[in-house]
């Protein structure tokens, strides 16, 4: 029954955040990207707040705590978000979660940057390599046909923003003694407040309201953005974070198979063979004893480094994505 449960919440998280591409493909049908970015956000702030106090989680009072969420906030769901938004008015959903499925690439190079790690092992390298390549499979510049476009661009720069967050959260947040219920919380009201300061670029074009798009921006803020950072927080919390990287395997497959049925995107060979080898890169850089993570990081970053391809947190902070 256990591990029947626990399959459920690994097939549930990855269908909402493999999905979420589709969700903001959808509803920017009727909203523009920072209209869209903004509802979300502002929709996965009230569900999280729900939780909270449901949970009696109390937001952190400390101040400094409050600028690391600040930074947290921009990094990990204003300006990802955004970013993908804007990528996918021109980039298909489906290559939108395969380029999210990069952010462990990302996190690989912060990390040490951030002094989070200490070296980069040979197998690290070869991974890091590896997903490098199946990024330019999947752009193919030396093809008409290739995927290299500012959009793209965009969508890989919210995955490359994504690993910097993971690492600062790591290095930061993840030792707080407060609720991650609240602290996601309260990373999610601040970025809800970025977006606020960047309706004048964008936020003010007219609305034509539809049902379609509508539910699609509601299932995107309250499903995959609250519901979904329930059912991780749950996971890791009984099952740990290699159950709950897993899930990071499912979502681009997910992203890929609802744009190809329900938008009727392209499956294109060349872009399927460049996710195959960017998984297998991430794939490569986990190949490490348990031990030797342990011996580089503190446990808490051990346990989250580069053990996440969703563009979530392995650890129970605000998800993304997206």
């Amino acid at each position: 029954m256990g591990e029947s449960k626990t399959l459920l919440r690994i097939a549930a998280l990855a269908l909402m955040w493999g999905s979420s591409f589709f969700w903001i493909k959808l509803g920017l049908g009727m909203f523009s990207p920072v209209q869209l970015v903004l509802a979300r956000l502002v929709l996965g702030a009230a569900m999280l707040l729900v939780l909270c106090r449901l949970q009696r989680a109390r937001l952190p009072r400390d101040r400094r705590m409050w600028g690391h969420l600040a930074v947290a906030a921009f990094f990990h769901n204003a300006l990802p978000f955004l970013l993908f938004a804007i990528g996918e008015t021109t980039v298909d959903s489906g290559i939108t979660g395969v380029l999210n499925s990069t952010t462990p690439l990302w996190v690989l190079l912060a990390a040490p940057m951030m002094g989070t790690s200490s070296r980069m092992t040979g197998t690290r390298l070869a991974g890091l390599l590896v997903g490098l390549g199946g990024i330019l499979l999947i752009f193919a510049p030396w093809q008409a046909s290739g995927l290299l476009s500012w959009g793209a661009l965009a969508c890989l720069a919210a995955a490359a923003s994504y690993g910097f967050a993971f690492v600062y959260e790591g290095k930061y947040l993840s030792s707080s003694s407060s609720s991650p219920y609240a602290l996601s919380a309260g990373q999610m009201v601040l970025a809800s407040g970025m977006l606020v300061l960047a309706l004048p670029a964008g936020g003010f074009t007219p609305v034509h309201v539809s049902t379609g798009p509508l539910l699609a921006v509601l299932v995107l803020g309250i499903g995959s953005t609250g519901i979904a950072f329930a059912l991780n927080y749950q996971l890791l919390a009984s099952e740990g974070a290699v159950a709950a990287s897993v899930v990071g395997y499912l979502l681009p497959v997910v992203s890929v198979l609802l744009g190809a049925v329900f938008l009727g995107e392209q499956l294109n060979l060349r872009v399927i063979a460049g996710m195959v080898v960017v998984l297998g890169g991430v794939a490569l850089t986990r190949l490490q004893k348990p031990e030797r993570v342990a011996a580089e990081l503190p446990r808490d970053q051990a346990d989250g480094l580069g053990d996440d391809t969703t563009g979530h947190a392995p650890r129970p902070l605000a998800p993304l994505a997206d």
